[in-house]
């Protein structure tokens, strides 16, 4: 069985006992999130699809914790004219292990 749930303006294929990264959540190591954006479920022979999305359905997780992503450089040069602006963005993401897909 997996659902496709929508979450952090993404969608992730899931199934039961899988472990993801999603952007942050507001949630600490630990606790249980229920995710409701759910767009699709499939049991293998039957394949419900929600428009936008199902009712009643609900994917429940745990918060395994959260962790930084890659460091992104980003840099404006202006050639000739003696500037140079470096900067950069880390992305955090929040880890869950999948326990249950319900509806």
């Amino acid at each position: 069985m997996y659902a496709v749930i929508f979450c952090g303006g993404k969608q992730h294929k899931v199934k039961e006992g899988e472990r993801i990264s999603v952007e942050l959540l507001p949630a600490e190591a630990g606790s249980e999130v229920e995710l409701d954006k759910v767009l699709l479920i499939s049991d293998g022979t039957n394949i419900k699809v929600g428009a936008p999305y199902l009712e009643g359905a609900k994917v429940s997780a745990k918060v395994i914790g959260t962790h930084g992503g890659e460091k992104i450089k980003i840099v404006k040069f202006r050639r000739r004219k003696h500037h140079q602006k470096v900067t950069g963005h880390r992305q955090w993401y929040t880890d869950l292990e999948i326990t249950g897909i319900a509806g």
